[in-house]
């Protein structure tokens, strides 16, 4: 053996590191940095949630729990979907607890494909969805989404992209980067090309509870997807729980069979910690959603207002926490854009290329930051493009 890399899976050395993270390692650096790369909320998890997770811990709950997570907090999340969207799962038959939704899409993916099976990705969206489609053996199919078309998955394209290949559609709405949604109509266009065929929906709603004017729709909602469709949601976006790792999938009975033997080998099952503090979180957070969705709205409309004002283009996000400006009138690469911002204004914002085709010439920036860190980095934008003009 020359070297261990000769041992490495050529899929996995191929595979391109994340877009986003090269802007993280320059900021490490950077005195007076304002990131507004990251996708996180700024909220601290509230304090009865956290003190849920505290108390477990006082009390001794460190054992491991079922791998599908435990009954108390599957029952919550059933009550949870049934109360916030409408749908009903039954917590024993139809609901997973996983590591964060990032493990929910990886097993979905690994549950459904075959080798040289195609998974039709609309872009530009989050990162991990290809990478984990070639990991398990897949082959990506990328539809470039449009500003015109408000970021949306059009049936049209849909229907193009499907071939006898076909296992599976992602559906990324609320979107990151984009701040895209779908709504009801949109998603019966879907159905109508879906129907009749044996395609699977994996729907990633971890902004579901994050839109802004209009309620999430699901496509669980609509009569002809339920039966085909495996919800991917969480808790790290809703309720300012990142680092608790929690996520969770509701689907078909036949599909959370075969899921929870995946989880179980990989995994064993989500921290129990965090599970407890779930069950408050469910329980208990539904004003603390409405309260920091409020919070976000506004710091939505204030950073539109503000690049707009600036002189960028930039479609008013209707889901998510990121907006999604236009950079090509400054003549550059949204990678040049991103670098040249950061190293002049010490500004980070992630080049649109990172997510995906169609990403060229936009950049994504997450106003889940404070307003005084908006307030500044709309100053120093604007800076940076009266540079640029002179």
């Amino acid at each position: 053996m020359n070297s261990f890399e000769d041992l490495i899976a050529g899929k996995v050395k191929a595979l391109r590191p994340s877009g986003i993270r090269k802007f993280f390692d320059l900021l490490e650096d950077m005195d007076d940095a304002i990131s507004l790369g990251i996708g996180e909320p700024d909220f601290v998890t509230p304090w009865h949630i956290r003190d849920a997770g505290v108390y477990s811990l006082e009390k001794g709950f460190t054992k491991y729990t079922p791998n599908a997570g435990m009954m108390t907090l599957r029952r919550e999340i059933s009550a949870y979907m049934l109360r916030r969207f409408g749908l009903v799962y039954d917590p024993a038959k139809q609901i997973i607890v996983t590591v964060g939704g990032s493990e929910g899409i990886d097993l979905s993916l690994r549950m459904l494909i075959e080798p040289g099976d195609e998974i039709i990705i609309p872009s530009p969206a989050f990162v991990c969805y290809e990478p984990l489609t070639i990991m398990a053996g897949g082959v990506p199919v990328l539809i470039e989404t449009k500003q015109e078309d408000n970021f949306k998955l059009t049936a049209k394209a849909l229907r193009e992209a499907i071939t006898p290949k076909t296992k599976a559609v992602i559906l990324p709405f609320p979107c990151n980067p984009t701040g895209g949604i779908m709504e009801k109509s949109d998603l019966e266009a879907i159905e109508e090309v879906l129907r009749g065929t044996d395609i699977a929906v994996i729907s990633d709603e971890i902004y579901a509870e994050l839109t802004y004017g209009q309620h999430h729709v699901s496509p669980a909602n609509i009569p002809g997807l339920y039966d085909r469709t495996i919800v991917v949601n969480g808790f790290s976006k809703s309720y300012a729980m990142t680092g608790w790792r929690l996520g969770f999938l509701c689907a078909p009975p036949e599909a959370i069979k075969q899921l929870v033997k995946i989880h179980q080998f990989g995994i064993m099952s989500a921290p129990t910690t965090s599970q407890y503090a779930a069950i408050e979180a469910m329980k208990e957070g539904d004003r603390d959603i409405e309260a920091m969705r409020d919070d976000y709205d506004r710091r939505r409309r204030y950073l539109v207002h503000g690049l707009r004002e600036a002189g960028l283009e930039c479609y008013e996000p209707r889901g998510a926490f990121y907006v999604f400006p236009c950079i090509r009138s400054t003549g550059m690469t949204s990678e040049e854009f991103c670098e040249k911002f950061l190293l002049a204004e010490r500004v980070a914002a992630i080049p649109g290329t990172a997510f995906g085709p169609g990403g060229e010439g936009f950049v994504r920036m997450c106003y889940a930051a404070s307003m005084d860190d908006l307030t500044e980095a709309l100053r120093r934008l604007k800076n940076f493009l009266d540079g640029i003009k002179k």
